[in-house]
């Protein structure tokens, strides 16, 4: 069971309310402010937040989230490490998963238009908690683009 999160306000803005709540894994190897915030965002948004492993290193953070969005248990994944790169790398292992690094908004809308990305990976060194929130909201609105179809079924050969 997650404990409570450290703070009571709202860190993130407003809700966006215009997405459709999806089933997100998140895993982090190190709950911080930023990972707060995120969770406490994704639940006031609607989404069921998924918790697949706690307490673990990068490695098994990045396959346990991505083992979660490929094996269908969630829809859509959320990983954080320090710089955001090892959980990427570790959950592009896992067949069927997408993991995108994503440092703004805009390159996570890119990452699910261009790349159906299902995976988002975040850095917790200099992402802030109002920013972290915006990219996983892009990351969630953002519909994949049809005209990639055979491109992304290139990437999963």
């Amino acid at each position: 069971m997650r404990p409570e999160p450290r703070h009571t306000r709202r860190l993130c803005g407003p809700p966006v309310g215009s997405v459709q709540a999806v089933r997100v894994a998140f895993g982090t190897d190190e709950r911080t402010a930023v990972t707060d915030a995120v969770v406490a965002h994704l639940e006031a948004e609607g989404h069921t937040v998924m918790f697949p492993i706690e307490g673990a290193e990068w490695p098994e953070v990045g396959r346990a989230v991505a083992e979660a969005v490929a094996g269908g248990a969630v829809e859509r994944g959320v990983v954080c490490c320090w710089t955001g790169t090892g959980v990427s790398i570790a959950a592009n292992k896992v067949a069927g998963a997408r993991a995108a690094l994503c440092t703004d908004a805009g390159t996570a809308r890119g990452a699910r238009r261009w790349n159906d990305a299902n995976v988002v990976a975040l850095g917790l060194r200099l992402t802030s908690e109002a920013v972290a929130c915006e990219i996983v909201d892009a990351f969630l609105a953002e519909p994949a683009d049809a005209a990639e179809t055979a491109a992304i079924a290139r990437v999963e050969r």
